[in-house]
């Protein structure tokens, strides 16, 4: 008898062992994020290791207009099949049907939108990789349909979740009364001139400011590079500066401290986890949507000269226009 409830506890602790992996699904194998992210949930060796979720599913994606989009494709499917025995699919809906929650990682901002439908209408809790979508409009349109399905999503650079930015955010130094962060800008033509990469940057700099951000206007530096100077509520500035690589600084009220530093991808990818295991979002829609709406204020600043354009009314022109 002692032996048959032992059998009966090892085998159901197995099962709840089991039942707690998350079956997760990806969306979109045209950028480097698909390989890293099943890495960190799939290989117990891996560093930084996730626990509690394993990538098991695939829809390709792929996007013939963007080189860097078309030429990886094959490439990393190969990998996550034959190193990570992740099963492709056809459809998206077809995935849907054989996970508990999805990574939309396609490299291109533009197709999001309608590949998100079908996960919100199978219900699958969703984390949308940068840039969000190709336009501010499309953001808004996301995070509306998510809140009509009661579906949580919720979209974020791995940088948020940098060790020195959060610390700024939540006080180390005081209250932060002017930041600037630096990163790469490459550009991609069908997408607005800082969400390709610049979007990286941004984040950091709402990171340690948090919302408020009313004006924007975009100039240069001196020798030449994209500068985006920001105006924030209660006398607040934040400055995001095209560079080579990932830093900046941040001022408050007690002293100033490095911000915008790259922490690797594991810090992201456990709050995602996170987030499909409770359905809390770590960033919430109204952050995201005004970081679009920086940006977007941006390429509007720059097509006007430079003057100063306000969030709000580009808010509310993609509002319109949907």
């Amino acid at each position: 008898m002692k032996r048959h409830f032992i059998l009966v506890a090892l085998l159901a602790g197995a099962a709840l062992g089991r039942a707690a992996d998350l079956r997760v699904g990806i969306i979109g194998a045209d950028t480097s994020h698909v390989v890293a992210f099943t890495e960190v949930l799939n290989d117990p060796k891996a560093k930084g290791h996730v626990e509690g979720a394993e990538v098991v599913a695939l829809f390709k994606g792929g996007s013939r207009d963007i080189e860097s989009s078309w030429s990886r494709v094959e490439e990393y499917t190969k990998t996550l099949q034959t190193k990570y025995g992740v099963q492709v699919y056809d459809s998206i809906e077809e995935l849907c049907r054989n996970v508990d929650a999805v990574l939309l990682e396609s490299v291109d901002g533009r197709p999001h939108l309608e590949q998100l439908k079908p996960v919100l209408q199978a219900k699958k809790r969703v984390f949308v990789d940068k840039p969000m979508a190709g336009s501010l409009k499309d953001v808004i349109e996301m995070f509306r349909l998510a809140k009509n399905a009661g579906v949580p999503l919720f979209s974020s650079s791995s940088l948020r979740f940098a060790s020195n930015s959060l610390a700024a955010r939540h006080g180390a130094i005081g209250k932060v009364r002017y930041a600037e962060t630096y990163g790469p800008c490459e550009l991609e033509p069908h997408h607005p001139e800082l969400f390709w990469y610049g979007v990286h940057g941004t984040e950091s700099l709402f990171t340690v400011l948090g919302k408020g951000c009313q004006t924007v206007r975009r100039g240069t530096t001196t020798d030449g590079r994209i500068e985006v100077t920001g105006n924030w509520s209660g006398g607040r500035t934040g400055v995001m500066r095209e560079d080579k690589g990932f830093h900046g600084l941040a001022r408050g009220s007690h002293g100033e401290m490095p911000v915008g530093l790259f922490g690797g991808y594991e810090p992201l990818v456990g709050e995602i986890i996170k987030f499909f295991q409770t359905g809390i979002v770590p960033v919430k829609p109204e952050e995201t949507i005004e970081i679009f709406a920086f940006m977007e204020a941006a390429d509007e600043s720059k097509r006007l000269g430079g003057v100063p354009v306000k969030l709000k009314d580009v808010i509310k022109q993609a509002r319109v226009g949907k």
